[in-house]
């Protein structure tokens, strides 16, 4: 029985250094992760996706509303870089994010409100939910897999 209770409290006094000596690390790679995605989302709401390509992997796929768009390059070129150019305004708002790692590959999580004003046609409102997987590509976390879509709120 002693020697149950000083292993157990071994490995309380052990565990802990484990942990904090890989958070740091960690913490880096969420707040790399968060980078990645907050860049992607400033570029949206300027309505330029130039450059955003570096934040793919060249073999991405994109998930858009129940469609398979291929890999970002082709998406920007034949879908989101249309769309920008015929909207006057995109905003998202209540933007939240959470990043898991599993081995070497993150999963975030993002849900958020957003509004598109077209420059001609009618006002969108949407609630929005994105899952990307990300991985790191010469050193730099790149987006592997993105799949977003959005509905309208209730009530609306």
């Amino acid at each position: 029985m002693i020697f149950v209770l000083r292993v157990a409290v071994a490995v309380s006094l052990v565990v802990p250094i484990a942990v904090a000596a890989q958070s740091p690390s960690r913490m880096a790679d969420t707040k790399a992760v968060e980078a990645v995605l907050s860049e992607y989302k400033a570029a949206i709401e300027k309505l330029d996706a130039t450059g955003t390509e570096r934040l793919f992997a060249t073999d991405s796929q994109i998930f858009e509303t129940g469609g398979s768009e291929g890999t970002y390059a082709t998406y920007l070129a034949h879908h989101l870089g249309p769309e920008l150019a015929a909207f006057k305004s995109f905003k998202f708002s209540d933007y939240k994010v959470t990043v898991r790692f599993e081995g070497p590959v993150a999963l975030a999580t993002e849900s958020y409100r957003f509004r598109i004003e077209p420059k001609t046609g009618a006002v969108a409102e949407r609630l929005g939910v994105a899952t990307s997987v990300l991985r790191r590509v010469g050193g730099n976390w790149k987006i592997v897999s993105m799949h977003n879509s959005g509905r309208k709120p209730k009530g609306a």
